[in-house]
């Protein structure tokens, strides 16, 4: 893609309302518009990243067995009054008339929905476990929309279900689902504390939360420095306890912290509302065993944008960027004996043909103002080319997270650029 042709531009200043950090520079930097409190248009810079999340999280749900499916979200009345939710979630339900003035609400989550669509295609317990999941827009009307994409009131979340014949096997997949989110926040390269949480009106059961640290959270939760074991304030009986309750030998901390993900054990709240069993051996029935687990894909964004970042802008790891490289010519087509542009197209077509998602300045702009955009996009990798790099045959390469620089020959360039993002 060459940068004269991207549909939207980098701003100079600060959006007058948002005031995080993160959100400034999404928004700065041309990722996401504001369009009222609490809803956001993804641009296509945007939307690349949102993308590339997407793909990351279906990998790891698809290895674990689960199986993606799309729910609607608008959603009759009848479902939330079966599972006595329409009053629960009352507060932040957004509720409609259609024409035929039946009252419906869009969807804030979809265990009610789930259920009532699972009585009628489990039966008896030769299917069991079993895990759906969809990645799909939630509404919630939230009163607090805040910190750019982190409360929104529209939101894109992947929500896994489960279905079990016993608690022991909840527990069991539980486990397995808690890795993935681990791995997936990994590769997101956030640290994501395992916080021990309330099952709020899910279940009696504690819960854990997937907590990163940051000024713009919204929750308080002490974690200990020592094991990294950590408590939502919430459930946390003694708030001048400070030894860790698992290894005893850290002081905890409170932090402030951003909710990325979540997982529940919603054991049989749902299934006993809708009528969802499974029968026994002996010809008996019980009811199915469900746990829900969610991760918000926008979140993911906005937390990445207020923790990896710095005063330059952006810093995205390589599995989510936009694109992977920024190609920096600085000369113009003709200049010197050695002619940069063409070099620097061919290197760019290279580069394309090699799997790499590149961005190309082909702008006539300074140095610096090319420089600034890069960074401030937070693409990994930049690549320039100049008569001063050409005068050694090589390439300059410089690492967005680290700004260390490598001096590239020309015949080394997509190697070595293979090598940098792994």
């Amino acid at each position: 893609m060459y940068v004269s042709k991207l549909a939207f531009r980098t701003k100079k200043e600060n959006p007058s309302d948002e005031f995080s950090s993160g959100a400034q520079l999404l928004v700065r930097a041309g990722f996401v518009e504001k369009n009222f409190s609490g809803v956001y248009t993804y641009l296509p810079l945007g939307l690349r990243v949102l993308r590339n999340v997407e793909t990351l999280i279906r990998g790891e749900m698809d290895a674990i067995g689960g199986q993606e499916m799309l729910m609607p979200s608008l959603t009759p009345k009848a479902i939330w009054d079966t599972s006595g939710r329409w009053e629960v979630l009352s507060d932040i339900l957004y509720k409609l008339n259609d024409g035929q003035d039946k009252i419906l609400s869009l969807a804030p989550t979809h265990e009610d929905v789930l259920s009532a669509i699972m009585v009628h295609h489990l039966s008896g317990n030769d299917r069991l476990p079993l895990c759906v999941y969809q990645i799909q827009n939630k509404f919630r009307d939230e009163p607090r929309a805040k910190s750019g994409l982190i409360r929104t009131r529209e939101f894109l979340m992947k929500d896994l279900y489960s279905f079990h014949d016993s608690f022991a096997d909840l527990n069991r997949f539980y486990e397995i689902v808690k890795e993935a989110y681990v791995r997936i926040f990994k590769a997101c390269e956030v640290k994501a504390y395992v916080t021990q949480a309330s099952g709020g009106t899910f279940s009696k059961e504690n819960s854990h939360e997937f907590m990163v640290e940051s000024s713009a959270g919204e929750d308080r939760v002490f974690v200990c420095p020592e094991c990294d074991f950590s408590k939502n304030i919430e459930v946390v009986e003694d708030e001048s306890k400070k030894e860790c309750d698992v290894c005893h030998k850290g002081t905890m901390r409170e932090i402030k912290a951003i909710e990325v993900g979540n997982i529940f054990k919603l054991g049989t709240k749902f299934s006993d509302a809708f009528g969802l069993y499974t029968t026994s051996g002996e010809g008996g029935r019980t009811s199915v065993v469900m746990g829900s687990y969610g991760i918000g894909l926008g979140r993911i964004m906005g937390t990445i944008a207020e923790v990896n970042s710095d005063d330059r802008g952006l810093i995205w790891p390589a599995i989510l960027a936009p694109y992977q490289i920024y190609v920096v010519p600085l000369g113009k087509s003709g200049d010197g004996v050695s002619n940069v542009i063409d070099i620097a197209e061919g290197l760019y077509k290279d580069l394309q043909a090699n799997g790499f998602d590149i961005l190309y300045d082909d702008r006539e702009k300074s140095a610096g103002e090319k420089f600034g955009d890069a960074d401030i996009l937070g693409i990994p990798l930049r690549l320039v080319i100049s008569e001063k790099t050409l005068q050694e045959n090589a390439v300059e390469i410089k690492e967005r997270k680290t700004g260390k620089i490598t001096m590239a020959p020309l015949s080394e360039v997509v190697s070595i650029v293979r090598q940098l993002l792994i």
